[in-house]
């Protein structure tokens, strides 16, 4: 008997030995290498933990096995700052890894270069989410080797070529490739399996697949190669058959025309020279209004970008206002656009981004492919020494979630912010666009982001008494790596108050509700209509009613996205927008408040939604 447990004992403690290293030392090694190359440099990150002397089902970040932790099953690798290459061959031609691995999650990273053809041996992926990267390239054709694939989310790259025949997976359900530069058709999926499908900002043409009615025409947007439902744009008719030969086919030669077939061919003749003379009119006229159309769009025919009854002899401008007028320059304050000047600004063609209470907004073209925007500020009567030093301080707390003004002029009339031009867009365009694939882990990233840079601003910048003093989800800007910035803060217009005195508590209290709304935003994906207001009565009547589910955006619940979690970070919306200023949390309780959500939620992630 003794002897038996005895044995039992032996087995299993060799047992034990087997499960804390399952993974091969091989397997590993690859695994290591794998991560070393997304990471761009020969050695992984050591805070990811990935060494040899670990096993990768037993600390290994982003690494999720199986339940006998014998067989890695997932990479979470999105949004951890990576900026290398994506080395499929070596991970898919691992043979343990290829039969295992499900989930490869890569996106809001910086990972540069093509999909190897290799990625086809990974047959058992279910989930390949690569959105919000720097890939480029064609796919290839053996991703429509991947049969199990259910999710395929290649977003916000830069990919062109046309598609690989997708339609033979015949159980993908997922497809987003919106913001990329593809060509060529789209090839006929099943549509019924379909639960999100996004081709947008591309240059796909030709008729749209049979949709089922699934799917509107934002999803289709700036194609203009494409027609057919949804879109408004009808699909050419098939060319008619071509016409038998004149004889008859009989080789006989055809008679001579009648006196009434030449009149009739002289009536066509005239009628075309009369559409050609149209037509060419039309097309003069046209361009003439398109020349004046660019030359009003100019900033420089502003009328009043340069103010009239300023000159170099004003005698109504202060010593620094007409040094900076004479010398037409624009205040640099950094290297970007160094030796540029005011008058470049003012040959420059720009184009109307927007226009709003307080100013407009321009997008400046130069001839050296340099794209920046200008922020033209009106009727701000403030001291032309106060706007330089507080654009100066602004400039001095940098916060990499905050867009610093690059360069300023200052007059006593004109105030110009020039700011670095960054594509993707805003936040609001984002959220009224169709947003698929902006998931619960995306906003939350968003919110968290926000509230730390503009915590850290309060805080830099409380003693000079600058608050960003319009926040709202237009200018909340992505820059290149899908990250959330603050735009335009400090061009805060406030005629209330007196300009030798600071601002007061309110106008930072003003800064959370504006942070609650875009809370708000995020949560319900419903648009702004009033200031705010009307959203957020929204919420509080329906809360109230203690139907809280119902607020939330219905992309988000089909993900399945916590929503307890959901909930906590509503409840951070609702004490911000509270009408009584007084009673808002500071900004720094809120970003403190948001960093537990959002750390619950990386706790709890297993499986990627």
């Amino acid at each position: 008997m003794i002897k038996t447990q005895i044995w039992v004992l032996f087995i299993s403690f060799c047992l034990l030995l087997h499960t804390g290293s399952a993974v091969e030392e091989d397997d590993r090694n690859t695994l290591i290498n794998f991560l070393a190359k997304l990471n761009g440099t020969e050695k992984p990150d050591p805070s990811f933990g990935w060494i040899n002397t670990t096993d990768p089902c037993q600390g290994w970040k982003g690494v999720v096995c199986d339940s006998t932790n014998t067989f890695v099953r997932q990479l979470l690798l999105n949004r951890s700052s990576l900026s290398g290459a994506f080395d499929a061959a070596s991970l898919c031609n691992l043979q343990s890894v290829a039969m295992s691995l499900t989930v490869i999650r890569l996106d809001g990273n910086s990972i540069r270069g093509q999909i190897p053809a290799e990625i086809s041996s990974c047959k058992s992926l279910t989930r390949l989410l690569i959105g919000h990267n720097q890939f480029s390239g064609n796919l290839p054709d053996s991703l429509a080797g991947l049969n199990n694939l259910k999710r395929l989310d290649i977003s916000y790259n830069a990919f062109s070529g046309s598609l690989p025949d997708l339609a033979r997976i015949s159980g993908l359900q997922r497809f987003l490739a919106q913001y990329n530069q593809l060509t060529g058709q789209i090839p006929s999926f099943d549509f019924s399996n379909f639960d999100q499908f996004n081709v947008s900002y591309n240059s796909f043409s030709g008729p749209i697949p049979d949709l089922q009615g699934k799917f509107d025409e934002t999803c289709f947007l700036s194609n203009p190669g494409l027609c057919g439902p949804p879109l408004p744009k009808a699909c050419p008719l098939s060319p008619p058959p071509v016409n038998r030969p004149a004889d008859g086919g009989n080789g006989k030669k055809p008679k001579g025309m009648s006196k009434d077939q030449v009149l009739m061919l002289a009536g066509f003749v005239l009628l075309a020279f009369v559409l050609i003379t149209l037509f060419t009119w039309k097309l003069c006229k046209a361009k003439k209004i398109e020349e004046e159309y660019e030359s009003s769009n100019k900033v420089a025919s502003i009328s009043t970008l340069k103010p009239s009854g300023e000159s170099s002899g004003s005698k109504t401008a202060t010593s620094t206002d007409s040094a900076l007028v004479s010398s037409s320059m624009v205040v640099l304050t950094s290297p970007i656009v160094n030796g540029l000047k005011f008058e470049d600004l003012l040959r420059a063609p720009a184009e109307l981004l927007g226009r709003g209470k307080h100013g407009s907004l321009y997008k400046v073209h130069f001839e050296n492919r340099m794209t920046l925007v200008v922020k033209r500020i009106k009727d701000w009567h403030i001291p032309v020494d106060e706007f330089k030093q507080r654009m100066e301080r602004i400039y001095q707390a940098s916060h990499p979630n905050v867009l610093p003004p690059l360069a300023f002029y200052c007059s006593l009339q004109e105030k110009l912010l020039v700011y670095e031009y960054q594509q993707k867009g805003s936040l609001f365009k984002f959220l009224q666009g169709n947003h698929q694939g902006f998931d619960w882990p995306s906003r939350l990233a968003v919110a968290a982001g926000i509230a730390e840079a503009l915590a850290f601003m309060h805080q830099e910048l409380s003693k000079d008494g600058v608050a960003h003093g319009n926040l709202k989800s237009s200018n909340i800007i992505f820059n290149s790596e899908m990250e959330a910035c603050i735009s335009e803060y400090g061009l805060l217009v406030d005629e209330n108050r007196d300009v030798s005195s600071s601002v007061s508590s309110d106008v930072f209290k003003a800064d959370i509700c504006g942070f609650g709304v875009i809370l708000l935003e995020l949560l319900t994906g419903k648009p702004v209509q009033s200031n705010g207001n009307d959203l957020a009565k929204w919420v509080h009547s329906v809360v109230s009613e203690e139907w809280t589910a119902e607020v939330f955006d219905k992309s988000l619940i089909s993900e399945g996205a916590s929503e307890p979690r959901m909930v906590n970070l509503l409840q951070v919306a609702i004490k911000c927008v509270n009408p009584d200023p007084e009673a808002r949390p500071t900004i720094s309780q809120v970003a403190r408040m948001i960093k537990t959500i959002k750390e619950e939620e990386e706790r709890s992630v297993g499986f990627s939604s």
